[in-house]
């Protein structure tokens, strides 16, 4: 298991290095949340988009948290499933739906609610989690690009946000929506995918190759 102050540098570092991908998926959920109110975009969509977005998050977090853990020494098959599925669930819904909805409420937004996927829809997200699981025992070595996961999780808290938007859009509001989107993503993402599955690793892991393990598809 890695030591405290290892642990450390390695989230330092991860932060540090996704603040780029988070920034520009950030900008890119402003730019949908301007088109989507000046289009008059039904929120009917958003919650398609969001219900679609979110089951893909989960996908990808469990197959990449598994991966890890599985790669760096993870433990028995019932403990593989347990760092998988908190990793992928647990945090999928603090970054889609937790995270979001705090931003909704401190806008005072009217539709603020928040959507648990797993118990919301648990006979669609909760599969999808364990598909994700199997993939990640099967293929350990499997890899997806940083950024596609930052995007997808991006959506998925935007589309969370634009379920509860009236059409009235202010720059302060886009300001504050911005933030939440990229707080959302930031955290929790690297979180999910390095440092939880990393806890309960036997190995030592080095910052440079959960670098090299999350954020660039080999």
């Amino acid at each position: 298991m890695p030591s405290f102050g290892s642990t450390s540098r390695i989230i330092g570092k991860e932060l540090v290095a996704h603040a780029p991908f988070t920034t520009i998926g950030a900008l890119s959920g402003i730019a949908i949340i301007v088109v989507m109110v000046v289009a008059e975009v039904p929120q009917l969509w958003s919650e398609r988009l969001f219900w679609t977005c979110h089951p893909a998050h989960v996908l990808l977090s469990a197959l990449v948290t598994t991966a890890m853990y599985r790669r760096h020494g993870g433990g028995k098959l019932w403990a593989t499933i347990a760092v998988g599925y908190l990793g992928s669930v647990g945090t999928a819904t603090i970054s889609d739906s937790v995270i979001p909805y705090l931003g909704e409420s401190l806008l005072r937004l009217p539709g603020a609610e928040i959507h648990a996927g797993f118990i919301e829809k648990w006979w669609f997200v909760n599969p999808v989690a364990f598909v994700g699981i199997v993939g990640g025992c099967l293929w350990p070595k499997t890899k997806f690009p940083h950024a596609g996961h930052i995007l997808v999780s991006t959506w998925a808290s935007l589309f969370h946000i634009t379920m509860a938007l009236d059409q009235q859009l202010s720059a302060a509001k886009c300001i504050v929506v911005f933030l939440f989107l990229f707080l959302s993503v930031w955290l929790p993402c690297c979180a999910s995918d390095i440092v939880f599955p990393l806890l309960f690793c036997k190995e030592g892991v080095d910052a440079h190759d959960t670098h090299r393990c999350s954020c660039r598809g080999e």
